[in-house]
């Protein structure tokens, strides 16, 4: 069987990097293969430094640096568009005014696929506690996807304005217990380390390739791939070529 390669994509993550750091690989891979694509990030990451000489008044410099940053590592992976929602870093809720937001992106888009984070990770390994803006931002994405973005009397305002419904054929959730599809990214892993590499304020003078590398051989070597990123695909549409 070949491998699915949407035609347009939506990702959607809390802050500057959460895409690169995850996702990167299966992006560039599809933009090389034609796919639109559309980077939605939720916040522009303006909590993202514990300088000591950092206060609140340092937040403005550092959104717009992140967001410079972001667009770099966009243009690495062959994204076409970014969108900033500007929402503050580490107060993220997944409220139904953020999923009316996604509702109406996903509406005016019509991406064939969607990507986000799992809103049900929490603790991974003994190491890491999963930021609490990650999984609202998967929570809320999840559910725009379904069942507010197919649905035609949910946000009837949004329908008023215009915005018809639209259902999403598959939603791609990376970082679950549970993947169940593993996407080759052995041509494509420079690039998503090139892209990490310009979040230059959060990764200062560390080198992310030995990690990243590490990370995608471990998702692929029980499926006999060199690299690869792992998500759980729920398939919301069934594909037309099927009889």
């Amino acid at each position: 069987m070949s491998e699915y390669l949407p035609k347009s994509a939506m990702s959607i993550h809390a802050h500057p990097d959460d895409q690169e750091f995850t996702v990167a690989g299966s992006l560039a891979k599809w933009a090389q293969a034609g796919c639109q694509i559309v980077s939605v990030i939720i916040t522009s990451g303006d909590a993202g430094s514990n300088a000591p000489e950092h206060d609140a008044t340092y937040k403005p410099a550092l959104a717009r640096l992140r967001e410079a940053e972001q667009m770099g590592a966009n243009a690495v992976l062959g994204i076409q568009q970014t969108i900033f929602l500007r929402h503050p870093d580490g107060e993220l809720e997944p409220t139904l005014a953020l999923r009316k937001e996604l509702t109406r992106l996903i509406r005016i888009y019509k991406p064939e696929v969607v990507v986000t984070g799992d809103p049900q990770g929490v603790f991974y390994g003994n190491g890491y506690i999963n930021h609490p803006d990650h999984r609202a931002a998967a929570q809320a994405a999840v559910y725009a996807v379904f069942p507010s973005a197919g649905t035609r009397l949910i946000f009837t305002d949004l329908l008023e304005a215009g915005y018809e419904p639209h259902n999403v054929r598959r939603l791609y959730i990376h970082g679950s217990e549970k993947s169940d599809t593993w996407v080759d990214i052995s041509a494509t892993l420079a690039r998503k380390v090139e892209a990490l590499r310009k979040h230059v304020c959060q990764l200062g003078e560390w080198d992310p390739e030995k990690m990243i590398s590490e990370w995608a051989a471990e998702e692929g070597k029980d499926h006999g791939l060199e690299f690869a990123e792992a998500f759980k695909v729920m398939l919301l549409v069934e594909d037309e070529d099927k009889g």
